[in-house]
């Protein structure tokens, strides 16, 4: 029996998740949106901390910097500034969200109407 090449296993489990993800989502509340979108936030808070650590690499003491390192340096700030548009976007929608709940102000009353 042929062992499955691991790139086609691999590309399988990303497309099944793409297919249990988008089932999951589109079946939320929307009361459940706005709690689902902090939890968001707080993964992405965790992917900039890896971002700046892969932004901080360094190569061995005393060597000097080879192109994986400047790779890495540069792949680590491009996901620390994806990762902070995200929590940032992220932030205004939970705002917004949280702003339909209110209660909005009666208008004002009209003054000198009979």
């Amino acid at each position: 029996m042929e062992a499955v090449d691991p790139t086609v296993f691999r590309l399988a489990i990303f497309v099944l998740a793409i297919f249990v993800g988008y089932y999951v989502v589109w079946s939320v509340t929307p009361a459940l949106h706005t709690p689902l979108m902090a939890v968001t936030n707080a993964i992405s808070s965790v992917i900039i901390v890896g971002a700046l650590l892969a932004a901080a690499a360094h190569g061995a003491s005393g060597d000097a910097p080879t192109a994986n390192v400047w790779i890495s340096k540069g792949a680590g700030a491009v996901a620390t500034a994806f990762a902070s548009v995200n929590i940032f976007g992220g932030f205004l929608v939970v705002r917004r969200m949280l702003a339909m709940y209110k209660k909005k102000a009666p208008p004002p009353k009209k003054e000198g109407a009979a």
